[in-house]
Order: structure tokens, then C-alpha cells, then sequence
């Protein structure tokens, strides 16, 4: 993690790798091919982020060969106990301002949001919530900073205001929802 707690590019391929094979046990090839699929669609290709091993979920003992296939055949794959905490650990990291880590650390967040108990899912729709409205509130600061400026920059922040508003409303309504649940 870096200090801030936030996770590193690496961390965030070990959280879409325990997420996807925490929902349900799947071949290697399968892990590392959905794997590259979610990341390369919203960060696009990078050496940086699937460069990363997911052998070495193995030998950390995050996930385990089913039935004690061996990695060269292919092993259908399960996540193990210290792998559940690991991944529950990279689940509840803060987020860092808006970046293409941060827009994956999102989805991951929203795509393994229903494996976590009600309290970490409440949990993590606020630290969403409050990321967001930060970040409006810092787009705001910039917009009224910008008036009277030339150039593109304030109809470009009024559509960034405008987006940033539209998303803490329909955060507030998956609060309601994961309230409800």
C-alpha cells in the first residue's frame, strides 16, 4: 500500500484476482484471462498493472489448487481463509483522488461489493460517497476559481460538476439499498 493506505497498482490486481476467484473457484487460465479482461477495459493495456503474477497468490497461500492439481495443469483455483482477509483487507482501502488506479479500485469495489457483510458494504458505499462529494466539492472550488476565464476549462468543469452530482445521487440511493438489505 502506499502511505496514504491506498493501494498500489499491484494491489489492485491482487484484489480483482481474489474478488473474481472469491465468488467462485476457476482454472488458472480463466483467472488470469478475466483478470487481464476487467483491468485492460478500464485502464487499458499496462505492464505496470498485469504484470503481476497470479502464482503468487499461490505461493503466498491466498488461493489453492482444488483437489491438489499442480499450476502446470491448469489447476481449477479457490480462494483460501488468508486470502478471504487479504482480500477483505484491499476491499476496505481508502481511495486516492481521481486516476485510472482509482477509476479500477471503483469498479473492483462495486463488482466485490456484495461479498462483504452489510456493515463492510455500508462501510464502503460511505468512503464512495465521501470520495465523491470531496471531489465535487474540489471541481466547485476550481470552477469558481476559473470564472471569467477563457478557454473550455469552466464547460468542461460544469459537465464534470454535473457528473460528479448525478453519481453522489445514485450513491445515495445504493446507500438506501445496502440499508434495506
Amino acid at each position: 500500500m502506499f502511505a496514504d493506505k491506498t493501494l498500489t497498482p499491484r494491489e489492485a490486481v491482487r484484489l480483482c484476482a481474489l474478488g473474481t476467484i472469491a465468488s467462485q473457484p476457476m482454472r488458472y487460465s480463466e483467472l488470469a484471462s478475466s483478470v487481464r479482461h476487467f483491468i485492460s477495459r478500464l485502464t487499458g493495456p499496462s505492464v505496470d498493472l498485469l504484470g503481476t503474477s497470479i502464482e503468487l497468490l499461490r505461493y503466498e497461500g491466498l488461493v489453492d489448487a482444488v483437489g491438489g492439481e499442480g499450476m502446470e495443469d491448469d489447476a481449477e483455483l479457490a480462494i483460501t481463509e488468508a486470502g478471504r482477509r487479504e482480500f477483505r483487507n484491499l476491499m476496505v482501502a481508502p481511495l486516492r483522488p481521481a486516476s485510472d488506479l482509482s477509476k479500477l479500485i471503483t469498479a473492483l469495489k462495486f463488482r466485490f461489493l456484495h461479498l462483504l457483510d452489510k456493515e463492510d458494504q455500508k462501510a464502503q458505499v460511505d468512503l464512495l460517497l465521501d470520495t465523491s462529494e470531496t471531489g465535487l466539492n474540489r471541481l466547485i472550488d476550481l470552477r469558481d476559481a476559473m470564472e471569467g476565464e477563457g478557454g473550455y476549462l469552466a464547460d468542461w468543469l460544469d459537465d464534470e460538476v454535473q457528473r460528479a452530482e448525478a453519481r453522489i445521487a445514485w450513491l445515495n440511493s445504493l446507500r438506501a439499498k445496502v440499508g434495506a438489505l
